[in-house]
């Protein structure tokens, strides 16, 4: 059934599919490039700090030689011992945790395109306390190819470090005529040289898995065309309920366009399917107003409600249209069409005024 779900997965994860991914902690992420930053700030530190370091690991040395001898087993003494040691341990390591914690962070920008920051891993899935689930998590596709990659990457640094070292060889018997801080500089080299080939070798093979990584997420967010359809309807609105609330509108509209029929001055006709009902107050408006128009059965509508209220009908075929074409509902008359209006509007006040 997996399978087949998959085979049917044949279309490109929308930009909605893929940012509620990221909402939930989810991005393309490489263990690679992590490890590739964190080797660029550990190198970074040998080479900027490493000496510096080498001195304040002697000087705690010296320290330490010095006061063995008049150190008394007190706790007192003791603890003072143990926050200077905590001192110099910090002093010394402190900086290079700082640049590793800084590569850490950076390799997660670089990968995911700047901060961002979710609760849902936070969130406690209970159902991963099942040992069936655990069980089957260890012997995954993606944990096997995790372990491949580690395996991998202990064999790099093994065989790396050998032939560095081994490049070093012929200089190893002299360490021994060396004194402490010339035989730390040495270390120090040949570490570099190693961080520095291995570092090298990560920057590939991270931009080889990081590519793998980013189609693997993509090709695990593709959806079916179901989802797809699914998810318009989530994003645009359900067709039917759409159409069923711009129906009701159009409904309420038409109601209340009817609702100003009788109060209406005239009844601009086309004797066929137009009706245009006007309405003139010079207190509240500049030209007449359109109260309402319709076509077909709309048009009959209003001519029923006009002859049920008295408000009088007039036919002007070249007018209806002209109405009914350029004017909407609650707008005021074009200057273009006054005069042709306020003859009619003329001939029924007329009209009035005789009756």
């Amino acid at each position: 059934m997996a399978e087949d779900n998959k085979d049917q997965k044949t279309e490109d994860p929308s930009s909605k599919r893929i940012s509620d991914s990221q909402e939930k902690g989810n991005f393309a992420h490489s263990r690679e490039i992590n490890s590739s930053f964190i080797l660029l700030a550990a190198l970074t530190g040998f080479m900027s700090l490493g000496e510096q370091s080498a001195r304040d690991v002697m000087s705690a040395w010296t320290t330490s030689i010095v006061e063995a001898g008049t150190l008394q087993l007190t706790s007192e003494e003791l603890f003072k011992v143990i926050v200077t040691s905590m001192k110099d341990f910090l002093k010394i390591i402190g900086p290079f945790l700082f640049l590793i914690m800084l590569g850490g962070i950076g390799s997660n920008i670089v990968q995911i395109g700047g901060l961002r920051f979710s609760t849902h891993p936070l969130i406690p899935k209970f159902n991963k306390l099942n040992p069936l689930t655990g069980f089957g998590r260890i012997f995954s596709k993606n944990t096997l190819m995790e372990l491949f990659k580690s395996l991998f990457k202990v064999g790099i640094i093994s065989v790396v470090s050998y032939y560095t070292i081994k490049s070093h060889w012929t200089e190893i018997p002299g360490l021994m005529g060396f004194g402490v801080g010339q035989s730390l500089s040495f270390m120090g080299q040949v570490a570099l040289e190693i961080i520095f080939y291995v570092l090298l070798i990560m920057i590939f093979l991270s931009l080889i898995d990081f590519a793998f990584q980013r189609f693997t997420y993509h090709e695990n967010l593709r959806m079916t065309k179901q989802e797809v359809k699914e998810e318009r309807k989530e994003t645009d609105g359900n067709p039917q309920i759409k159409q069923r609330i711009r129906t009701v509108q159009m409904e309420m509209a038409r109601k209340r366009m009817m609702s100003a029929v009788p109060d209406a001055d005239v009844i601009v006709t086309n004797p066929t399917h137009i009706s245009i009902a006007i309405k003139y107050d010079p207190n509240n408006s500049s030209a007449p107003l359109v109260v309402a128009k319709g076509v077909g059965p709309i048009a009959m509508r209003i001519r029923e409600i006009a002859k049920e209220n008295g408000v009088p009908l007039v036919e002007d075929k070249p007018l209806a249209r002209a109405l009914n074409k350029t004017v909407e509902v609650g707008q005021l008359i074009p200057s273009s069409l006054y005069k042709a209006v306020a003859e009619i509007l003329a001939y029924v006040y007329k009209l009035k005024h005789h009756s």
